[in-house]
């Protein structure tokens, strides 16, 4: 081979890792501005100011338990099916929860358990309501402290829109279990590792097997002569009617 064809090879090969290396910085260029875009969104986001937080009076409950209130012996017993980020369940705990709190839980005629479905609006509406979830287990994890209902209280003091998905990140949740004084250490551990992922689950699938339409909805259940009776009540519904029901199956239930 002619020393004119060894140089025009050599020269070829020249160009070619030439070419090669400057794909390769390119490529690398374009893998560390892709990463230096993600850290600063991230950063961004971490900056970023969370909204408000409502700060809300502390509500003095009788019989508290958890997620549960009133008398363990009472004759008639209600589970909400609610969802933290459902501006109706808001209604329902701003307008009617308090007359029934006053009228039938404290004194002695209703046991009251509040329980989380917001993932029954994901399921069967198509919504994005992991945000729900989420408030489930800020709310089950307060309750460690003998704060769920400051936390429930608090929850909806904060839920802004049903379509917001911003009401209940990490970061405002954070900030709403603060503003109820609780030990953030304790709490936060519990939040990270979704200690009550299980029970948030749970509320689900007994909702489902309740056959919910939507939320807020509720189980009344009493006893006729040991044998138990089961009525629903579906929507925000007005305290009366509640009594309507109430009084009327505390003519018939056992004491």
């Amino acid at each position: 081979m002619s020393e004119e064809k060894r140089s025009k090879r050599q020269e070829r090969r020249n160009k070619a890792e030439q070419r090669e290396k400057a794909n390769r910085l390119r490529t690398m260029g374009l893998i560390v501005a892709g990463v230096v875009i993600l850290v600063l969104l991230f950063i961004s986001q971490q900056l970023k100011p969370i909204a408000g937080i409502v700060t809300i009076q502390p509500v003095t409950r009788t019989n508290v338990d958890r997620n549960t209130i009133g008398d363990p012996k009472a004759p008639i017993q209600i589970a909400e099916f609610s969802d933290y980020q459902c501006p109706y369940c808001k209604r329902f705990a701003t307008d009617t929860a308090p007359l029934l709190e006053q009228y039938f839980v404290s004194t002695g005629k209703v046991l009251f358990t509040y329980r989380s479905a917001g993932n029954w609006v994901s399921r069967n509406v198509g919504g994005v309501k992991t945000e729900s979830q989420d408030a489930a287990l800020a709310a089950y994890c307060a309750a460690d402290q003998g704060k769920f209902w400051e936390m429930h209280d608090a929850l909806f003091a904060n839920n802004r829109d049903v379509e917001d998905q911003g009401s209940f990140t990490d970061k405002r949740l954070t900030a709403i279990a603060e503003s109820i004084k609780l030990d953030m250490t304790a709490w936060q551990s519990c939040y990270d590792k979704g200690i009550y992922k299980d029970q948030v689950q749970k509320d689900f699938d007994d909702a489902v097997a309740a056959n919910i339409q939507g939320t807020p909805y509720f189980v009344m259940t009493y006893k006729v002569n040991g044998e138990v009776k089961t009525e629903t009540i579906d929507g925000a519904q007005p305290i009366s009617e509640f009594q309507k029901k109430i009084e009327a199956a505390l003519l018939i239930a056992d004491k």
